[in-house]
Order: structure tokens, then C-alpha cells, then sequence
């Protein structure tokens, strides 16, 4: 009689699964720095990550549902670079090194992003999970704002917050899908009015500003 697997057995076998299923998304990735999603196919992508096209299947039905799974590693990159930047950046310094992270980041992954905003055309419900992370990232910087000032913020301030958020991402969005110009992703200068578009709208800088003056000493004092 053949013996039942062991849970070890199990566990490596789950461990060399989930190898392959993170090779095929950092490799899809990877290849998205040279061309369009569209233009790789299931066979290139697998060759490249090392695996049989029979290897992707076992992991993916389709190559939608590898780019949902792409999505949500992307997601998941995005949160951690957010709360390390927020436990991190000093305050006079915070949203514009915060932009500049963000578009950098964007720009490193623009086809990627630019095939997530064509499918969210076609597939409305697809975009709600980065709806969600855009609303974290307001809500965090909503919180570290409030942290700082030594107060809550009133409805109207969270909602400066929020629209100047939602500003900075659709502007990224646009000059991804769009490139209207006259300044580009690429370009430091878009960084650094972006910044200052966003520290114009949200008001960021009067609310920091307004913290007590017992709360600005000790960080005078500590640097």
C-alpha cells in the first residue's frame, strides 16, 4: 500500500509551487520594462522565467488572471514602500520625497501601469483594489499629518488631503496613458511641481507648520 504524503512533503511541495508562481510574476515584470503586455506571450514568459508553459497553467489560467496576480504584487510593493516612507521621512521633506518615490516607481513600471489603466477601461471592477490602496495612502498620510499637527484634522483639511492625492495619481495616470506634455514623467521637473501642486492643495505646509510650538522644539532639540 502506498504511504500518504507528509506534511513535510506537502510544505516543499507548496514551497516549489509558490517558487514558480513568484518566478512568473517577477519575470513578467521584467519583461514589461522592454515591451507591451500584449506583445509576450505564455511561452516566452514562461521560457524566461525558467518553467514549462504546462508549469504557468498549473498556476494561472490565463494570462488576465497572471496580470490580476501581477496587480496585487503590486499592490502589496506599493504598501510596504508607503509605510517605510512614513515611519522614515522627516516632515519638511516628506511629500516631496513621497512624489518623487511615486513617480519614480511608476515610471519604472509604466507599461505595466498603462496596461492596468487600458484593462480597467474594459473591466470596471478590476481597478476597485487600487481604489482601495489610494485611499490607504490618503488615509496614511491623513493620519501622519493629524500625528505631527497635534490635532485631528477638520473634514475640510482630510478632504484638501484626499483631493490632493487623488490629483497626484490621476496626473501620474494621465501622463502614462496619455504623455500630454509639456512636462513628462521622466523629467525632475515633473516631480517638482507635482510636489508643489500637491503641497498647494492639500495645504500641507501651513498644517505642519500649525503644530505646537512644545512638539516643534523636541524635533528641533532631536536633530
Amino acid at each position: 500500500m502506498t504511504a500518504a504524503p507528509t506534511t513535510s512533503g506537502r510544505r516543499i511541495r507548496q514551497k516549489r509551487s509558490q517558487k514558480t508562481y513568484d518566478a512568473l510574476i517577477s519575470t513578467a515584470f521584467k519583461l514589461l520594462e522592454q515591451r507591451e503586455f500584449d506583445e509576450i506571450s505564455i511561452a516566452e514568459l514562461a521560457q524566461k522565467a525558467g518553467y514549462s508553459v504546462g508549469a504557468f497553467y498549473a498556476r494561472f489560467h490565463s494570462k488576465d488572471e497572471l496580470f490580476t496576480a501581477m496587480v496585487e504584487r503590486h499592490i502589496e510593493d506599493r504598501a510596504k514602500a508607503r509605510a517605510k516612507a512614513f515611519g522614515s521621512l522627516p516632515d519638511e521633506t516628506l511629500i516631496g520625497d513621497l512624489i518623487g518615490e511615486l513617480v519614480h516607481s511608476y515610471w519604472s513600471r509604466r507599461r505595466f501601469w498603462r496596461a492596468a489603466l487600458i484593462r480597467s477601461v474594459r473591466d470596471p471592477d478590476f481597478w476597485e483594489p487600487i481604489r482601495r490602496h489610494g485611499h490607504g495612502f490618503a488615509a496614511s498620510l491623513i493620519e501622519r499629518i493629524a500625528a505631527h499637527a497635534g490635532r485631528a484634522l477638520t473634514e475640510a483639511e482630510e478632504l484638501n488631503v484626499r483631493f490632493a492625492v487623488q490629483l497626484a495619481l490621476g496626473t501620474i495616470n494621465n501622463a502614462i496613458i496619455n504623455r500630454p506634455g509639456p512636462i513628462f514623467l521622466d523629467q525632475e521637473l515633473f516631480v517638482e511641481n507635482l510636489a508643489r501642486a500637491f503641497r498647494l492643495v492639500s495645504g500641507y505646509d501651513d498644517l505642519v507648520a500649525a503644530r505646537p510650538a512644545v512638539e516643534r522644539r523636541r524635533s528641533s532639540s532631536r536633530r
